[in-house]
């Protein structure tokens, strides 16, 4: 499975190929190449749009969740879409580890399917079953993961 990132490094890779080539002395560009460059975009786009909802799907979430951090093992998540790609509100079947007395506030990493920070969630309720999860950037605008950690390697879950 091709990772967000690598689909958007080759979706520029192909853009600035495609400039460069627009830009060279004395060549104008023809209705074919123009309709064969907007032809591309037009499945590139769309393709990097359905990747990141598969990397993104609620299940995938919630698989993150005990994935980024011990205590949260065997907790059972299930999570719905706030917003698309972005945010996801999580709720636990089952309390996390009684290593935290009180949840609320805390915040806790995300690791994805190839072992990779992804985001991270912070708890709403002080007994742990409720979350809400951020993936990407916007886990570091709500400062629960630093801009350094989102992407680091992370092979086992987080312990304390």
């Amino acid at each position: 499975m091709i990772r967000e990132d690598q689909m958007l490094d080759q979706l520029g890779d192909a853009l600035e190929h495609s400039a460069a080539a627009d830009l060279k002395p004395r060549r104008r560009i023809t209705g074919r190449r123009l309709a064969v460059a907007l032809a591309a975009v037009a499945v590139i786009v769309p393709s990097a749009a359905i990747a990141v909802g598969e990397l993104t799907s609620t299940d995938e979430v919630a698989q993150s969740m005990p994935a980024g951090t011990l205590a949260l093992a065997g907790t059972q998540p299930t999570c719905t879409v706030v917003q698309d790609n972005v945010e996801f509100h999580c709720v636990l079947a089952n309390a996390p580890a009684p290593e935290v007395s009180d949840w609320k506030g805390t915040v806790e990493p995300t690791v994805d399917a190839t072992k990779h920070v992804n985001g991270g969630c912070r708890s709403l309720r002080a007994d742990g079953k409720e979350w809400e999860c951020y993936l990407g950037q916007a886990a570091v605008t709500q400062q629960i993961i630093g801009p350094k950690f989102l992407g680091e390697y992370a092979p086992s879950p987080g312990v304390g």
